[in-house]
């Protein structure tokens, strides 16, 4: 039925849906980010040093390359967050008791953020030595 309208039309439809699945998308992130800053003391200390990280770096003389190298890498470190609280929430919802390979899930994620936040610390040091 679509392929009868005319180009400007099904163009128009196509941005109308895109926009609504767009629309679903910011909801669920937005509700995926609240359910974890509810629960996840990490996420709120992340957040917190991604803000002191970044007044840094507008607070010192960098370059705007330098600026978003640092705070990009700031907020790959709050995704990584947020996939090691999805990963550990998987792992206790699948089951309660303790077992090794569900261990193994929760420490492999807990030393993803670990090695995500060692980035901007590094791009830190290099950016203030000059």
């Amino acid at each position: 039925m679509t392929a009868c309208l005319p180009l400007g039309d099904r163009l128009l439809e196509f941005l109308r849906a895109e926009g609504r699945r767009f629309a679903k998308t910011v909801t669920w992130s937005l509700a995926g980010w609240r359910a974890c800053w509810a629960t996840e003391k990490s996420l709120r200390q992340w957040t917190l040093a991604n803000l002191i990280s970044a007044a840094l770096a507008f607070a010192v003389p960098t370059t705007p390359g330098e600026r978003a190298l640092i705070l990009a890498l700031g907020l790959l470190v709050l995704a990584a967050e947020l996939l090691n609280s999805a990963l550990e929430e998987t792992v206790d919802y699948i089951s309660a008791e303790r077992h090794p390979r569900a261990k193994k899930a929760k420490d492999a994620g807990s030393a993803a953020v670990a090695m995500t936040a060692v980035a901007p610390g590094v791009a830190g040091v290099v950016v203030l030595a000059g």
